[in-house]
C-alpha cells in the first residue's frame, strides 16, 4: 500500500489519508491484516495515529455489542508494541464497563484519562448517575466536571418530564 507521489503534499500525509480511507472501508475479516500492514509503515507515529483513529471509530460502533470483547482482545494482540493504542483500548474497555454498569470502581474512573472521563459523560447511552455524580465532583478538569453536572441535570429533567433514560447528544456521532 503506497501513496502516489504525484498526488501532492508530504508523503506521510498522503499515506495517512490513504490509511484512514482504507481502514474505514475494510471488511471485518480483513481488518487485522490491514492494521498489521499499516503499523509496519516506516513512520511509526503516523501509522499509530491512523490506527488509533480507526480503533476509536470501531470501538464506538461495537461498544455495547456482543463482539466488543473479542474485538478488543484481537486489537490488543495486534497493537501490543504500541503503548498509546493499548492504553486507548483499555480505556474503551473501562468505558464499556461504566456505560453497561458492569463492575467498575470510583478509582478507575477518577484516575482515568481526561479522554475517558469526557467519553463517559458524552456517551450516547445513558451513563449511570453514580458515574456522572462522581465526575461532577472529582473529574480531572473543570470541563469534565461541568459537562458531568450538565449531563446530570439533563438526565434529571428528562426523567421527570418524559420517563426516558436521559441519553443526550453524543460526541460519538
Amino acid at each position: 500500500m503506497t501513496a502516489s507521489p504525484s498526488a501532492g503534499g508530504p508523503p506521510e500525509h498522503l499515506r495517512f489519508a490513504m490509511y484512514l480511507s482504507a481502514l474505514e472501508a475494510v471488511p471485518e475479516d480483513e481488518e487485522a491484516r490491514l492494521i498489521v500492514e499499516v503499523l509496519r509503515d516506516t513512520d511509526a507515529r503516523m501509522a499509530s495515529s491512523a490506527v488509533g483513529r480507526h480503533l476509536d471509530r470501531r470501538a464506538a460502533v461495537l461498544l455495547t455489542g456482543d463482539r466488543f470483547a473479542a474485538w478488543v482482545r484481537l486489537m490488543t494482540d495486534l497493537t501490543a508494541e504500541q503503548l498509546f493504542l493499548r492504553r486507548r483500548l483499555e480505556e474503551w474497555t473501562r468505558l464499556r464497563a461504566v456505560v453497561l454498569d458492569h463492575a467498575w470502581t470510583a478509582e478507575e474512573l477518577t484516575a482515568g484519562s481526561e479522554w475517558l472521563q469526557r467519553a463517559v459523560v458524552a456517551t450516547p447511552t445513558a451513563a449511570p448517575r453514580e458515574a456522572l455524580r462522581l465526575l461532577a465532583e472529582r473529574g480531572r478538569t473543570r470541563r469534565v466536571r461541568a459537562a458531568a453536572r450538565t449531563r446530570l441535570s439533563h438526565v434529571a429533567t428528562h426523567d421527570r418530564g418524559s420517563g426516558t433514560s436521559g441519553a443526550g447528544p453524543s460526541v460519538f456521532e
